[in-house]
């Protein structure tokens, strides 16, 4: 069977919303990359796993959507989401909209993430 790179970015989100931490670091290849103009640029597993704690240690409340998932090459797909949550620290609500390419190697690893906001 093919690979499916959009069952898989579902199941990525899917372990995400779940705030599975051991999960969401079993997807990312060692030397992932994630791009976000809210995080920068992070290079490898482990930086990328310390950002996604730190940010959800700000917004645990986070709940995420995704309104398309859509192959975009035999080892990519691009989603298009909105996201709600409350910062753990001010109280302030954090509403988000964007898009991300996620690319996975031939082993269903995600080598890169691209995230734009809207």
């Amino acid at each position: 069977m093919p690979f499916d790179p959009v069952a898989a970015a579902a199941r990525f989100h899917a372990v995400i919303g779940d705030l599975d931490f051991e999960a969401i670091d079993d997807f990312f290849a060692d030397d992932a990359t994630y791009s976000s103009g809210k995080v920068g640029g992070l290079k490898g597993r482990a930086d990328i796993m310390a950002a996604f704690r730190r940010y959800f240690a700000e917004y645990p409340d986070q709940v995420a959507e995704d309104s398309l998932i859509e192959q975009v090459s035999a080892l990519a797909a691009r989603a298009v989401w909105s996201l709600r949550a409350t910062s753990a620290t001010t109280g302030y609500p954090l509403v988000r909209q964007g898009e991300e390419t996620i690319t996975f190697n031939d082993q269903g690893k995600v080598t890169n993430v691209d995230v734009t906001d809207f």
